[in-house]
């Protein structure tokens, strides 16, 4: 055999190798399946970014990182949150070395906190292995005392993806909104952000081809995007390179503010879980990305049941248009949940809700984006024994959730509460509160029969008379991945 023919075998060879155990196994003479069931195993890396938190002077921001406990994890790893950009010297040889992370957790089960001030915070990057990545949630909190957006702004730290919609942003008057982007990686990633109003498309060229550089954040202010001032905007973030984090930070110079996080992937039905029982506007902006109109009906889920907002059953979104309702003090007292479904015709729509709390003057706002189902188990940081509210929505089918309010920060005992919500209802539920609770706590949500629920929690702080409030919607955490079960296939060896 001479030298090329060696070298073209080696190379097969060692191709199988590396191939060989993804091989499904050959279907068996019995009949049997060619494919077992996938095993559901624990990821073992997390990466999370999270955003700079203000540029106001007044700001005071708190971070709390949590993972909670997952069985078939390794006993090593470790997590630490550390700023995008920033490096120290090591006071001798004139080198660079990372700075000190803001935070470092001890253990699974436990939150660790972290703090920082003032408009100089810098965005953060977050990475966790072995036992601590498996559901990694990264909460930041900040209160503003004064100014711009004043009142208590909340943001779970996201991972990085390469598509986001967000209907609920503006460049109307009185808005100062930006689109913050981090980019984790080593290599710049490009970025497409594309602005849709009342009447479609804002053409611009301005927001194509944005770089990010490596482990750097840009936030991007709406209004040097486009000339035209509107009152409510759907942004969609596309990344045509590499993989960033995307969140809306949306600023009003009376109504105060908060951060807008991404609709779930556009669909047919969508959930917008939690509003607060006194709530005085929501606002309801969707959006569809498609070719064809939507036609949506538009139900409250309250403790009681679906009820449908009088003058406001239906609503049509035009294809490429953002579209938005005023509904008013639609809870009316009851703390509710928003469901669209398609009237006949599915049509994928993205969607979210502006809610208002306060009156004359004194008002404060936040953002509920639809959002998907709790899933397997979802995981919120950053709760106390006092200001803390977690609702539960059962838009289908009744359904059981456990519910784990995890050790405090400081000391604590974790304790569990099992709650049964009926069918087409939303609750909100009385927390369990650690034993002996020093500093935050964590809650997982972990459904364990029924239908499909949805949540979202509420954390409230009222200073000087504003109803501070901020809402996190509860998707599944991601700790978990179902992994196929493969077998070695030497047949690929004969091919």
């Amino acid at each position: 055999m001479n030298r090329p023919a060696l070298s073209l075998l080696a190379g097969v060879v060692a191709l199988a190798a590396v191939t060989g155990f993804a091989e499904m196994k050959a279907p068996a003479a019995s009949g049997a399946s060619a494919s077992r069931s996938a095993a559901v195993l624990p990821v073992e890396r997390t990466s999370l970014l999270c955003p700079a938190p203000s540029t106001s002077d007044l700001a005071d921001t708190s971070y709390t990182s949590f993972t909670p406990v997952t069985e078939g994890t390794d006993s090593g790893g470790k997590a630490e949150l550390q700023s995008a950009t920033e490096e120290s010297g090591d006071g001798t040889s004139g080198k660079k070395k990372p700075a000190k992370p803001v935070l470092e957790p001890k253990a699974p089960g436990t939150p660790a906190t972290g703090d920082s001030s003032g408009a100089d915070a810098p965005a953060l990057l977050g990475t966790a292995e072995g036992k601590y990545a498996p559901g990694w949630t990264v909460q930041a909190t900040t209160e503003v005392a004064a100014g711009n957006g004043r009142g208590l702004q909340g943001v779970n730290c996201t991972a990085p993806d390469t598509e986001f919609w967000f209907p609920g942003a503006s460049t109307g008057t009185g808005r100062t909104d930006y689109v913050h982007l981090t980019n984790p990686d080593d290599s710049a990633a490009v970025v497409d952000i594309q602005l849709f109003g009342k009447d479609g498309d804002l053409k611009s060229t301005v927001g194509e081809g944005i770089t990010v550089e490596p482990h750097a954040s840009e936030p991007i202010l709406l209004s040097t995007l486009t000339d035209d001032q509107e009152t409510d905007l759907t942004v969609h973030v596309s990344v045509r390179s590499g993989r960033v984090g995307a969140s809306v930070q949306a600023l009003d110079s009376k109504l105060g503010g908060d951060w807008l996080a991404a609709s779930t992937d556009p669909a047919g039905s969508l959930v917008m879980p939690g509003i607060p029982k006194d709530a005085t506007s929501v606002r309801l902006i969707a959006f569809t990305p498609g070719d064809s109109d939507a036609d949506l009906k538009v139900r409250l889920s309250s403790p009681t049941g679906m009820i449908t907002p009088a003058g406001h059953e239906t609503v049509h979104v035009k294809a490429g248009m953002t579209t938005a309702v005023d509904l008013g003090d639609v809870t009316r007292g009851d703390p509710g949940s928003l469901v669209l479904t398609p009237t006949d015709q599915s049509v994928p729509v993205v969607a979210a809700l502006k809610v208002v709390r306060g009156k004359d003057g004194k008002q404060e706002t936040a953002f509920i984006p639809a959002t998907s189902p709790v899933g397997k188990r979802a995981t919120s940081a950053d709760n106390s024994a006092k200001g803390s509210t977690l609702s539960l929505a059962a838009p289908t089918r009744a359904a059981t959730v456990k519910v784990t309010a995890s050790a405090g920060s400081g000391g604590g005992t974790p304790v569990s509460k099992t709650y049964t919500i009926k069918a087409g209802t939303t609750e909100d539920v009385e927390l369990p509160v650690p034993a002996g609770l020093k500093g935050t706590y964590a809650l997982t949500l972990e459904p364990q029969s029924g239908g499909p629920v949805y949540a979202s929690r509420t954390l409230s702080a009222t200073e000087e008379g504003v109803p501070g409030f901020t809402i996190q919607t509860l998707p599944d955490d991601r700790g978990t991945v179902s992994v196929p079960e493969t077998d070695e296939d030497l047949s690929v060896l004969q091919k």
